[in-house]
């Protein structure tokens, strides 16, 4: 049975902030709670997102969302947004900001403990229609929230999960592309890698959605082309519009679900390393798994769109990351491999889990990170 389901608005162009008070009047939303973050605000971006919101100063306004969105921050994002009498949300920023304007929304909305809605114990069905409306505006080119179902946050017992819900899924997503002109060559990389690897995962997810597999070849070839662009020039106009449609179109693939990278690099994300540098430094390792439970033509295909092999891919995406200037290995982000049994665990449990291809165990995942510990040039040397 193949489910295909694609919703929602988007803006998207240089310049496309300029749509926000039409878009605020097209859903009738008279004081929007702005969640956004305190980086964003010291430089200037959320002004510049806002820029064309007359009167923008005078909304209420959460700022105090963390790197890795938490509970705690969604629950007190929530009281501002009752005290201040707000209709809707508007969230700036990367995959923290929006997420986090997502709880705040599911919340404000409906009554029983975050725990009930969960993805992994089959929440979805209890989300619905009566989500507040969000307004995404996205400053990085890589989470995918800004039109996804999903948002992640980690709740007061210190464990990350996953909401799932066509509910979840912004009213309005604003793709400006100008808003990533500053972002900083590490973030782009670890955002862009992050969105390619959302487009390798559903590719080899094994739903059935043939229209987004074709769009996830498209998001590969696109970010394998103008990502190491947009990291070497970060005012590049041309790579950076294309990095952001990339991270588009490697969005709309994540309805097949995720995978064996995601699905792992959950646990990480509490330790407060970005999503995107953790994902970056595992994707390749995943691959030897991968090779052995997905159809020789799925891989075929994947490695053809980053031009590469299936016998050389796991190296060949080790040597577009290093390209890119991120991490070899999560020793170098100082990752305790006393932890790892525990996190494995985690990972299997999880939802991306579920939507993997190969049904991997704990051992599985295991394994995987043992072998991602170091550089994986270092692992294939001669002894």
């Amino acid at each position: 049975m193949a489910f295909i389901q694609y919703i929602g608005r988007i803006q998207f162009d240089d310049g496309a902030r300029r749509t926000l008070p039409d878009e605020l009047a097209r859903l009738g939303l008279q004081r929007p709670l702005i969640v956004s973050d305190r980086g964003l605000e010291a430089t200037g971006v959320l002004a510049q997102a806002l820029a064309f919101l007359e009167g923008w100063e005078a909304l209420p306004a959460f700022l105090d969302v963390p790197s890795n969105p938490t509970e705690a921050a969604a629950r007190a994002a929530l009281e501002f947004y009752r005290s201040s009498g707000c209709d809707g949300v508007i969230a700036i920023g990367g995959g923290s900001p929006m997420d986090c304007g997502k709880a705040v929304a599911l919340l404000a909305t409906h009554d029983q403990p975050l725990e009930v809605y969960l993805a992994k114990s089959g929440g979805e069905a209890r989300i619905t229609r009566a989500v507040a409306p969000v307004i995404a505006i996205p400053t990085t080119a890589g989470t995918g929230s800004e039109i996804g179902r999903g948002a992640g946050l980690t709740l007061a017992n210190g464990e990350k999960e996953v909401f799932l819900s066509p509910n979840l899924v912004p009213r309005v997503a604003i793709c400006d592309p100008e808003l990533t002109h500053g972002l900083p060559p590490h973030l782009t990389a670890a955002t862009g890698i992050d969105a390619f690897t959302h487009a390798f995962e559903a590719y080899l997810s094994p739903a059935v959605n043939p229209p987004a597999d074709a769009i996830a070849i498209e998001a590969l070839r696109r970010m394998r082309q103008w990502l190491p662009r947009a990291v070497a020039d970060g005012r590049d106009r041309e790579a950076r519009w294309h990095v952001m449609m990339a991270a588009l179109e490697a969005a709309m693939t994540t309805w097949k679900g995720l995978g064996l990278t995601h699905a792992l690099s959950m646990p990480f994300d509490d330790l407060g390393l970005h999503h995107g540098t953790v994902v970056g430094v595992l994707l390749p390792h995943t691959v030897g798994f991968l090779t052995e439970v997905v159809p020789s033509d799925r891989i075929g295909a994947v490695a053809e769109a980053v031009g590469s092999t299936p016998a050389t891919l796991a190296d060949d995406l080790a040597a577009f990351t290093e390209e890119l200037g991120l991490p070899s290995g999560l020793g170098a982000l100082g990752v305790d491999p006393q932890r790892l049994p525990e996190f494995s665990v985690l990972a299997a449990g999880s939802a991306f889990n579920q939507t993997a291809p190969g049904q991997a165990t704990a051992g599985d995942y295991e394994r995987m990170a043992l072998s991602a510990m170091a550089p994986l040039e270092r692992q294939l040397a001669p002894h």
